[in-house]
């Protein structure tokens, strides 16, 4: 086998996955909820999320932090209208809400 053909099959594994990764975020968006509140480009309750990727994308720890507000809520990120807990989003769901997110 050639380098190059390696290569590109790697590559194609690493398509793959990411396509893999956000389908389990979008169907977890789904599943947990999410876009009773939210949509991937408009604003419905709370923030769209590609608005908020683009508010965190070059925070330090964005994805903790997306992770902890999935989980714990927020209030006041995003106006007077708070974000309520999901406690039933486990912290590996929450972290790959999150990289969803901010991948938008």
């Amino acid at each position: 086998m050639s380098p190059s053909f390696i290569a590109a099959v790697l590559s194609l594994g690493v398509i793959a996955a990411s396509m893999a990764r956000a389908a389990d975020g979008a169907a977890l968006a789904s599943s947990a909820q999410c876009i009773a509140c939210h949509a991937v480009d408009s604003r419905v309750v709370g923030p769209s999320f590609k608005e908020i990727a683009v508010k965190y994308k070059s925070s330090p720890n964005a994805a903790d932090r997306l992770a902890a507000s999935v989980r714990e809520g927020s209030q006041g990120k995003w106006g007077s209208t708070p974000m309520p807990p999901n406690a039933s989003v486990n912290d590996a769901d929450a972290r790959t809400l999150a990289a969803w997110i901010l991948s938008q």
